[in-house]
């Protein structure tokens, strides 16, 4: 804590010849070590405190430059130890301003009146014309957002959430602003009841209004030219960049916003990343990527998305105006030119292709192709199941991850198969099972959510899930039993009891975090009673549930293997376990084949073309193998190579040391 004496008499001396002026001198504190000589052509009015000016600043290039104040107007300001304040064009009014920083070339930042800094902010996700207002404050997560903006027909949730938020912006309400140390703030314009962060670097911003940019240490913020935000909040990590215009916008942590985009009514979470195109009311769930001038997003829910370029959605028919939605779920991915009319349901980790108006719903067919031929969707599922595409997404996403570890937002699964999209895949069995015994297994096509399906494709689809289906179990079996030496099969029976009831029924994917829906609606109901009452709860539970997702996932796992193999809890053998295990062993392989044979497309003759462009087809054959590689030696292809190899070797490991209990 600072100690604050008022000025000498020489200093005075020496500030009034320096030309500065103030109000009144006494109104003036500073450091026992303040030096005057580093003030000059400054203007003081209000309460001030000024810290030490012993630091030298070295700037890109080499130059140096003392910490100083030349040329400003400070009102009601506190300035730390070793800051430079130079070439304010207006003022700087009601800000703490931390040690370290450095503010050069600004016109004006100031706090007019008590601010919350763009905590309660209302933001119109999904609907613009409202009805799923989420408020946005600091701790904002992608899974409390989701549980404001869906579950609206749980008043009492909504109304004791929106008490909690106006509460926290309440608490954290201010008439004098925060400028945090080691802050940059340079050749920018108009901020007005902003507070910033440490380490937050501000270069060249035209307006920022109403909003809190949390950078720290770790995870420092970067706002760059032209950028233009109003009524916002930007977590630790992220880069606003290129001219980028946000309007009641929360941006999340590690987030990447450049090359002048724009978006209004949007939430964006976790290492989303948003170049040149537009969004309006859209719910962008973790890793929501959009690159394209092209490309609008509007009124829908993504996460784990990439949005081709020229792929856009509409949110109203003409009819009664811009009230319509869709969800994307987790993974979902679009074409160059593809488009959706909302409403719509795109289910996990499908691939859309073309245009669709018939308001499909394809949550139960996860993991396949919506393509358009003639106006009509054609449903190719459970394709993308043997994609390269989808592997290589799902294994790039956890290294992509930008977070600083140590506060965490948003608590993201990165799992392709769990019990959200298994269920989801058992469900599709059904439908299709269905559709054969109603239609016919001779027809050759079906009909299911105004889409079309090859009989081919649906035969296809019912053994591409049967085979995840195989995989996912195996593996949890497998998990559950490693390590462990068993003596009697009543050993093994002991080991597969589940250690808790909690996992049983119904999974969701809350934005990122896939658990238990008898979990959410727990925490629903003690936020419905009155039981959590901050945003500090609310997120510490949705980590908890987080943390413990394998030993929620075994519980269902364990029941589903029970059913799917007709198994009687109280009779599992090690020939049962086997019997899964060769299954296993059977899916896991036969979808590696499957992505091997996916991957060697791209090094068909095919691919080729463009290569070699003024040679022979043998300079051709050689400037592609320079290029891409051979595909023998493709990291990706050694790496399923060898992935066969150590799920062989872990199967039959665990048959050999179980196999003496067979009879």
């Amino acid at each position: 804590m600072e100690t604050y004496r008022k000025l000498t008499n020489e200093e005075i001396e020496i500030l009034e010849k320096n030309n500065c002026v103030a109000d009144s001198w006494n109104n003036v504190q500073v450091v026992t070590k303040f030096c005057a000589k580093y003030v000059s052509h400054t203007r003081f009015s209000g309460n001030i405190r000024l810290g030490t000016f012993e630091y030298e600043f070295t700037l890109p290039g080499g130059i140096k430059k003392h910490s100083a104040i030349r040329n400003a107007t400070l009102h009601n300001v506190t300035v730390g130890n070793n800051c430079l304040i130079e070439n304010v064009k207006n003022y700087i009014a009601n800000y703490n301003i931390g040690n370290y920083a450095f503010i050069e070339n600004v016109d004006i930042i100031f706090v007019d009146g008590k601010s919350s800094f763009g905590n309660g902010v209302e933001v119109a996700v999904l609907n613009e014309t409202g009805g799923r207002e989420v408020y946005i404050h600091d701790r904002l997560s992608a899974h409390q957002a989701y549980m404001m903006a869906l579950y609206r027909h749980r008043p009492r949730l909504i109304e004791n959430m929106r008490a909690i938020i106006e509460k926290y912006a309440t608490e954290n309400s201010s008439a004098t602003g925060e400028i945090g140390d080691n802050v940059t703030i340079v050749d920018s314009g108009y901020i007005k009841n902003v507070r910033i962060g440490e380490y937050c670097e501000i270069e060249g911003a035209s307006r920022l209004r109403n909003g809190s940019i949390n950078s720290s240490h770790d995870a420092p913020v970067h706002i760059g030219c032209n950028v233009i935000c109003d009524d916002f909040i930007i977590a630790d990590g992220s880069r606003v960049e290129d001219g980028c215009v946000l309007t009641r916008c929360f941006v999340g942590q590690a987030c990447e916003m450049r090359h002048n985009y724009s978006a209004s009514d949007s939430l964006f979470f976790g290492n989303c990343q948003e170049a040149n195109g537009e969004a309006c009311s859209i719910f962008a769930g973790p890793f929501t990527v959009t690159h394209h001038k092209s490309t609008l997003l509007i009124a829908g829910m993504f996460s784990f998305m990439n949005a081709g370029s020229g792929s856009n959605q509409s949110n109203h028919m003409y009819k009664l105006g811009p009230i319509h939605q869709g969800i994307m779920e987790r993974g979902a991915k679009t074409t160059s030119d593809s488009y959706i009319l909302w409403p719509a349901k795109v289910g996990a980790f499908s691939l859309v292709m073309g245009r669709h108006v018939n308001h499909s719903d394809t949550s139960n067919l996860p993991f396949s192709y919506l393509i358009e031929q003639q106006n009509t969707t054609h449903l190719v599922p459970g394709v993308n199941l043997r994609s390269v595409g989808t592997i290589r997404d799902a294994q790039k996403w956890p290294v992509r991850d930008k977070r600083n570890k140590k506060a965490l937002l948003d608590q993201i699964n990165y799992n392709l198969l769990s019990p959200y999209t298994i269920q989801k895949m058992m469900n599709g069995i059904d439908i299709l099972t269905g559709l054969q015994r109603v239609s016919g297994e001779t027809s050759e096509t079906y009909s299911f959510q105004s889409a079309k399906i090859k009989n081919s494709s649906l035969r296809n689809g019912i053994k591409l899930y049967r085979t995840a289906i195989h995989k996912f179990l195996g593996n949890s079996i497998i998990k559950r039993l490693e390590g462990v030496k068993f003596s009697s099969n009543e050993e093994i029976r002991k080991r597969l009891a589940p250690d808790t009831a909690v996992g049983l029924g119904e999974w969701v994917d809350v934005s990122g975090l896939i658990a238990p829906k008898s979990e959410i609606e727990k925490l629903m109901q003690k936020i419905e009673c009155g039981e959590i009452t901050s945003v500090n709860c609310i997120h510490d539970t949705f980590a908890e549930m987080h943390s413990r997702y394998y030993e929620y996932e075994w519980t269902w796992a364990y029941d589903k293997i029970l059913t799917f193999y007709n198994l009687r809890e109280e009779e599992i053998t090690a020939a049962d376990v086997v019997r899964i295990v060769e299954k296993w062993k059977e899916a896991v392989i036969g979808l590696d084949n499957m992505l091997y044979a996916d991957a060697k497309k791209e090094f068909s003759l095919s691919f080729t073309t463009g290569f070699g462009a003024d040679g022979s087809h043998e300079e051709r054959t050689l400037d592609f193998e320079h290029v891409r590689g051979l595909f023998d030696s493709n990291p990706f292809v050694t790496a399923i190579v060898e992935h066969i190899k150590v799920k062989e070797a872990l199967g039959n490991e665990l048959i050999n040391r179980i196999s003496h209990l067979i009879d």
